[in-house]
């Protein structure tokens, strides 16, 4: 039986059918900030506009669900009630995204490496050996592309451009996506933005202005490898996991999620854990072509499993029992 996959990211959800080869509904789920950054309200309100879009009943699917590694318990519990006492699910299972992530890359090396996956709110690494995770290492960051935005929005204040609400800074967020990228030698690239143009680009504003931005390309995602970077949170999730695994974990570290995406990334990330670590370890970043997908695609490849069926939460397990459920069969 087809299942309905629901990737929850941090600032974008993607969903689709297990037919389907990615995800068909691919929307933003954050359309406003409030000041405690914690709080996440109209989870019901989204997950009815991605049923809408997909065209799909619940009650005639199986949910697959994504959720953040160590997402608190009474958070999937809250995802069980919404999905069973509201949309009246057939069944519905829960999975963390670096289960879901490892999937797509299993019998290449995927049994073992850290799982590196920043979207737009949330950076996480996963480490895992012999398919077990290393949950020593398991890192968590409150950081990812959303921060590369709004800097990008503020550094471009110096061009006398001005974004601030938050339908400009979607506008910010596109200008991001279509021209920044990741210098693998900030100083050197700084030095060719000051003796030419030649890396300036041009981008045409929804009322039809014309802004120019040059080094602001590069010094965007800068920020996301100082001061203290990714590379180091990778870095000490490895160290914290037993010595005798760390060969391995540095020689498959897997990149996902949007941020990842731009240009230049993964040849940065590599260049700075080789410069920590000694010679004779071999670092290896691998980013796959549909990376900003994987961990949609490896949820659809569990669903696609003819033991699916059985790991699911059902609606007649959950009225028996209650959301406590999902924590005996979700792991």
């Amino acid at each position: 039986m087809p299942a309905v996959i629901i990737d929850n990211g941090s600032g974008v959800l993607k969903a689709g059918i297990t037919s389907d080869e990615a995800p068909s509904a691919v929307f933003a789920s954050l359309i406003g900030r409030i000041s405690h950054q914690r709080v996440i309200i109209g989870m019901e309100k989204i997950w009815n506009h991605t049923f809408s879009e997909l065209h799909v009943a619940p009650k005639d699917y199986p949910v697959l669900l994504t959720e953040a590694p160590r997402n608190p318990s009474t958070n999937r519990e809250t995802m069980a009630e919404t999905m069973f006492e509201t949309f009246d699910a057939r069944a519905i299972y829960i999975t963390s995204h670096s289960v879901a992530h490892n999937l797509p890359y299993a019998g290449g090396g995927g049994n073992t490496g850290i799982f590196v996956d920043s979207g737009d709110g949330v950076t996480h690494t996963v480490p895992i050996y012999d398919g077990c995770i290393l949950k020593d290492g398991i890192t968590r960051v409150n950081w990812a592309g959303r921060n590369m935005t709004d800097y990008l929005a503020m550094i471009l204040t110096q061009r006398g451009y001005s974004f601030t609400k938050t339908a400009e800074l979607e506008v910010v967020r596109d200008i991001k996506e279509k021209h920044c990228y990741v210098a693998l030698s900030f100083e050197q690239e700084m030095a060719t933005a000051a003796s030419s143009s030649s890396l300036d680009k041009t981008y045409e504003l929804p009322d039809g202005k014309v802004i120019t931005i040059g080094k602001e390309r590069f010094r965007c995602p800068e920020i996301v490898f100082r001061p203290g970077g990714i590379h180091e949170v990778i870095y000490d999730a490895i160290m914290k996991c037993d010595m005798a695994t760390r060969k391995d974990l540095f020689a498959n570290i897997v990149l996902s999620g949007g941020t990842t995406t731009c240009p230049g990334f993964a040849n940065r990330v590599k260049k700075e854990i080789t410069a920590l670590v000694p010679s004779t370890i071999e670092v290896k970043v691998t980013a796959k072509p549909q990376h900003k997908n994987s961990v949609w695609i490896g949820g659809s490849i569990l669903a696609s499993q003819p033991t699916f069926q059985q790991m699911c939460v059902s609606k007649q397990e959950f009225d028996d029992s209650g959301p406590s459920i999902v924590r005996r069969k979700c792991f």
